[in-house]
Order: structure tokens, then C-alpha cells, then sequence
């Protein structure tokens, strides 16, 4: 976490002028989803690298709530930008490869049409009657501007939070203009948690006797108390219990002073005083009344099947982050989008980030090096013409080059030898889902023999980043929760290899396997080898069933040992059908038909019901 308890998110926002950016008004009406219409609409948004000749670099990035057009320095002289972990030369959104686009949103206040902008048909603000405006109004606007920048299909839209719906909203509304979207610490729609939360941060600016009604601003200096309160429930669930106990446990009751209205008895008083006054200087009540009411209206769906047809239209590649700690947008939201896709037969890569930080991880710097990876990858990949730089973040091992499978490659493993076998098991342009897929080697090597449907699902963040390298499409979850997201018959073939004896729920693994696929692939070591009967008997000691690991029984993630003689047992107590079994002593290189419960070491099952 900050070395100091005041640093947050909002750190390095200020009120100043924005001396970079640049305004556009659109003078055709805009027809508003929920009624009303804005007769004129101006941008206020800022741009950083070029446009290339072939106009397919360009990425949207859609601020949350809070913030503005200011993504990022222009140049070491220019002030800090909200955004500057990712965005910027060489980093995970490369402004000397792409053409960044960042527009202040519809109703904000930091340029862009909003209720404290004039109003042409009265000369004063809008104020209060403001229209309400939806998540598809602020999309709209945006659509507009890359219209106008000659943009006509983005590579990406990239987003958290609010910034996460506008990207859900592109790729399923206008979804031949994006290649790719980018959805982090988001959701289809809000608890009705979050939505309390909001209903309380807008009661307080409605009843803090200088809101006025709304028209406040030539009135004095508006509801700054209630805002203020707005802001600093909103800070209480952007953090997380965790990082609540980290920053003011220590220290509660010796709060930092500090010149303020509020109570600071507390430390964590003070600094939520601190947040709560530093917004009310560069933010404005009526826009955050209409912001967060956009917010809360978006829904793409209410149900599983809803949330499914809505996603069903996108057609482009999908990255989808979410953090462990985040209470505000939970993970179980995140995966409900990943589901979704899936059902939708849609290309998906997510993964829930190990975080303390909370919501607002995306924003910070403490988990860049898996979130940002994750974001720079997926953005090479769609971009993959040009040639793929390695680790942004110097991550050893995390990443590969495309071309070839590097020394953590599963082709290179002496004791995977199983893997070849399986390739050959697998027909001509099958589609396939490798549960436990490790670091993609597998997909990888299917995708050069030209199979186009493949996924892989993966518990390890770290093989997920390097499968994010390569390029592959892999769901961050764990095998004993079920499949529950893939369809019957979605795929010809599932593979489990060598994850078996690390599963603890077998019995419904292996029933959702045959549910999924019309074949099941299951490769893995056999404990009836006869050097790990010998080991056992001879020697009392435990067999190791992984000596390349140099694991020993207290840390193997093996949670069960197997021999082909109890995997045969298991498939007919259970009604499964073994097409086809595959036995090999992976140390001599060849394999086993003489008696292969003794002598082979690895076997591999192809199963049907």
C-alpha cells in the first residue's frame, strides 16, 4: 500500500485548467434514451500519439466516474493524469503505438456538456435541469468524436469502473467499431448495494440547504458539505477492509491535522475529511447527481440468459480484470460478464487479480504488474501486425515470445511428454477446452495446426499472464467450482492433462468434462509404476510421482495419487466409456502395451459416455 495514509487514488487530480485539452461541439441534436433532447453538444477530450495510415490503432479510454480528459502527461512539463501507471510511452497502453483517445464524459463538468455548461436556450446552466442521461448518451457522444478524429473501427475500448460499462456498452451496441474490450473492475449492473450507496451520496447534496434547488452557481458556493459527505462514502467502498486496517489501525487516534469542518477524531476521519474537501474544489454536485444516476441505470441484463443475448452481438476479443478485494464491483459481477460470453460463444480472457487495494486497484500501483501486463498483452495481440515487444514490466518468465515456446514450455518438459500423444488424439480443426491449461502450450500448438475454437481454464495468475502472451483465450477459475458456464456439446473435445490428481472434486470434474466436450482427454501419472511401488515398499518412503519438480509429499500440489488400474475402476462405477487408452514410461521415451498398471509411469484416457 502508500507510505503515506493520505495518498489515494484521487491523489493527483487537481481543478487547475486542463492545458492540453482541446473542445469539439456537435451541433446535431442529441436524442436522449430516457427522453429530452440537448440541442448542441461539446467534447472536451485530449489525444496522445499518432494515428497510423491504416487508422487501426486508435483505443478509447473511458474514465470512471470522477474523472476527466487528463488521462496522462502529455510531456514531463505537463501535470499528472489520472491514468499515468498505464498510459504513456512504453507502457501497458503505448502511446508511441497507438493513438490514444480520452474524452471528458457527457454531463461531467471538466469541458464536456454538463450541467454546469451553458444551456443555449436559456444563456445559463443547465444546473438542475440537466436531462438524465444514460450510459448509451455518454457512448453516443464518444461515438461522435472518433467519427470526427476519422477513427472508423477502434482497436480497443478500454474502461474501469463507469469506464468498464461504456466499454461493455460499445462492443455490444456499436459492435462493428471495436476490435477489442477492455472491462476492468465492472460489471453488467450495480448491486443493490453500490445503488444504495449512491441513492445515500445523492440525499446528500439534495439536502444540504446550499444545493438550493440546484441552480447554485451564482448563488454562493453550493452544497460543498453534502458533496463532500457524496465523496467520502464513495472513498469508504473504493477501499477495502484490508487496506482500511493498513493505512489508519496503527495510528487511529492520532488522526493528521488538518483544517477542516469535519470530524477527525480519528485518523481515518481525517483522511476521509481530506478526500471529501479536495473534491468539492474540482468537481461539481449536479454532475455528479447525473453521473452517478447513468451509473446506476446501466444494466445489460438481469438474468444469466439476458446478460448472455445482450453480449451475444459483440464481435470482438474481450479482456475482463477484476480484484479479489474489490467489494464495490465484487468479482462474482465480473464473471457473471465472462459467463455470459462464454454461453455467447464469445472469445474471453479474464482473470481476478490478487489485490488488497480494493475497487481502487485499477488506479493504483501496488497490483500494475499483473493488471497492466494483462491490459498491455491483450492490446499487442490485437495489434499483432506489428511486431510484439516483451515484459512491460520485466516480469521473468511471465512472458514469450509468439514464435516460439521458450524454456517454460511444456514441448521443452521432459516429463510432458504426454502431450504429443494427446495432439494426435485430437481430429483436424476440433474445437477444444484445456482445463488446468497451465502456460497455453497446448492451445498454442493446436492454434498453428489451424484449430480456431479454443480455451483454456486456468487457477495459476501467473500461467494466465503468459497465456495472455501468446495470445490464447483463458478464464481464470477453479475446476472443482463446475463448468456451469459452458453449454452442452460446446466443444469435440476436453482435455485434462496431468490435472487430475491436483482436482478435489473428481466425480463432478470429470461429469462436467463429458458434458462440455463429446470427448474427454485425461492424462496422468500412474502411482502403480513399479519404481513407485519399490519406493514404497522397499524404501517406506512416499512415492514421488514428480521428480522433475523436486517436490517432496508435504509441498506437491498433488492432492491424489492414482494408479490406471483405479482410473479404469472409477470410469465403470460411473457408466464411462474408455475409447482409447494411452500408457507410457515417459523416462525410456516409448510406450507401454505389456502390463502398463506396472510398467508405464503416465497413461492417457480418451472418454465418452
Amino acid at each position: 500500500m502508500e507510505t503515506s495514509s493520505f495518498e489515494s487514488s484521487d491523489a493527483r487530480r487537481h481543478a487547475r485548467p486542463l492545458k492540453n485539452a482541446r473542445e469539439v461541439t456537435f451541433d446535431d441534436p442529441l436524442a436522449l434514451d430516457r427522453g429530452g433532447v440537448l440541442r448542441e453538444v461539446t467534447v472536451a477530450y485530449e489525444t496522445y500519439g499518432r494515428l497510423n495510415r491504416r487508422r487501426d490503432n486508435a483505443i478509447l479510454v473511458c474514465h470512471a466516474l470522477s474523472g476527466d480528459s487528463h488521462v496522462a502527461r502529455h510531456d514531463q512539463q505537463d501535470d499528472p493524469g489520472w491514468w499515468d501507471l498505464m498510459v504513456g510511452p512504453g507502457k501497458a497502453i503505448d502511446t508511441d503505438r497507438y493513438f490514444v483517445i480520452s474524452p471528458n464524459l457527457l454531463g461531467g463538468c471538466r469541458g464536456t456538456t454538463g450541467p454546469n455548461r451553458i444551456d443555449p436556450e436559456t444563456g445559463r446552466p443547465y444546473g438542475p435541469d440537466f436531462p438524465v442521461i444514460t450510459v448509451g448518451d455518454i457512448a453516443e457522444v464518444q461515438r461522435r468524436l472518433v467519427d470526427h478524429l476519422g477513427v472508423e473501427r477502434l482497436l480497443a475500448v478500454v474502461g474501469g469502473s463507469l469506464g468498464g460499462h461504456l466499454a461493455l456498452w460499445w462492443a455490444t451496441h456499436l459492435p462493428e467499431r471495436v476490435a477489442g474490450a477492455v472491462v476492468v473492475a465492472s460489471s453488467a449492473r450495480l448491486t443493490s448495494q453500490a445503488l444504495a450507496f449512491d441513492v445515500v451520496g445523492r440525499n446528500a447534496i439534495l439536502r444540504d440547504p446550499q444545493y438550493q434547488a440546484g441552480p447554485y452557481y451564482e448563488q454562493g458556493p453550493g452544497p460543498q458539505v453534502g458533496l463532500a459527505i457524496a465523496r467520502m462514502l464513495g472513498h469508504i467502498t473504493y477501499l477495502s477492509g484490508e487496506a482500511m486496517t493498513e493505512k489508519f489501525d496503527a495510528d487511529r487516534l492520532s488522526p493528521r491535522e488538518i483544517r477542516t469542518e469535519f470530524e477527525t477524531r480519528f485518523s481515518v476521519g481525517s483522511y476521509l475529511a481530506h478526500q471529501g474537501d479536495r473534491f468539492v474544489e474540482r468537481f461539481d454536485a449536479n454532475s455528479y447527481l447525473t453521473l452517478t444516476m447513468a451509473l446506476d441505470l446501466f444494466d445489460l441484463g438481469p438474468t444469466p440468459e439476458a446478460l448472455a443475448a445482450a453480449l451475444s452481438g459483440s464481435r470482438c476479443k474481450w479482456l475482463v480484470i477484476s480484484f479479489t478485494s474489490d467489494w464495490l464491483f465484487p468479482p462474482f459481477q465480473s464473471r457473471e460478464i465472462v459467463d455470459g460470453l462464454i454461453r455467447a460463444g464469445k472469445p474471453v480472457t479474464y482473470c481476478n487479480v490478487p489485490s488488497r487495494c480494493g475497487h481502487d486497484a485499477f488506479l493504483l500501483p501496488d497490483d500494475l504488474d499483473r493488471y497492466g501486463e494483462l491490459v498491455g498483452l491483450f492490446l499487442a495481440n490485437l495489434h499483432s501486425h506489428e511486431p510484439k515487444t516483451v515484459d512491460w514490466f520485466a516480469r521473468p518468465g511471465a512472458c514469450c515470445s509468439t514464435g516460439s515456446d521458450g524454456p517454460t514450455s511444456i514441448f521443452s518438459h521432459p516429463h510432458r511428454l504426454d502431450y504429443e500423444s494427446i495432439l494426435d488424439l485430437i481430429p483436424a480443426g476440433a474445437g477444444v477446452l484445456d482445463l488446468g491449461c497451465g502456460r497455453g502450450g497446448l492451445l498454442a500448438e493446436l492454434r498453428s495446426r489451424g484449430h480456431s475454437r479454443l480455451v483454456g481454464v486456468e487457477l495459476d495468475v501467473e500461467a494466465i499472464l503468459t497465456c495472455a502472451c501468446r495470445g490464447l483465450d483463458v478464464v481464470h477459475a477453479d475446476l472443482n467450482q463446475g463448468l456451469s458456464a459452458f453449454g452442452d456439446g460446446q466443444f469435440d473435445v476436453v482435455v485434462l492433462s496431468q490435472t487430475l490428481q491436483t482436482v478435489t472434486d473428481v466425480p463432478r470434474v470429470v461429469s462436467e468434462m463429458l458434458r462440455v466436450g463429446r470427448r474427454g482427454i485425461v492424462s496422468f501419472p500412474n502411482l502403480g509404476f513399479w519404481k513407485h511401488r519399490d519406493e514404497l515398499a522397499e524404501r517406506g518412503v512416499a512415492p514421488r510421482v514428480d521428480p522433475g519438480e523436486g517436490r517432496q509429499w508435504y509441498n506437491t500440489p498433488y492432492l491424489r495419487f492414482l494408479s490406471i488400474a483405479d482410473f479404469e475402476a472409477f470410469c465403470r462405477a460411473h457408466g464411462y466409456r474408455v475409447h482409447e487408452r494411452i500408457a507410457l514410461d515417459t523416462e525410456a521415451g516409448r510406450r507401454i502395451d505389456d502390463d502398463p498398471n506396472r510398467n508405464a509411469d503416465l497413461a492417457i484416457v480418451v472418454l465418452g459416455k
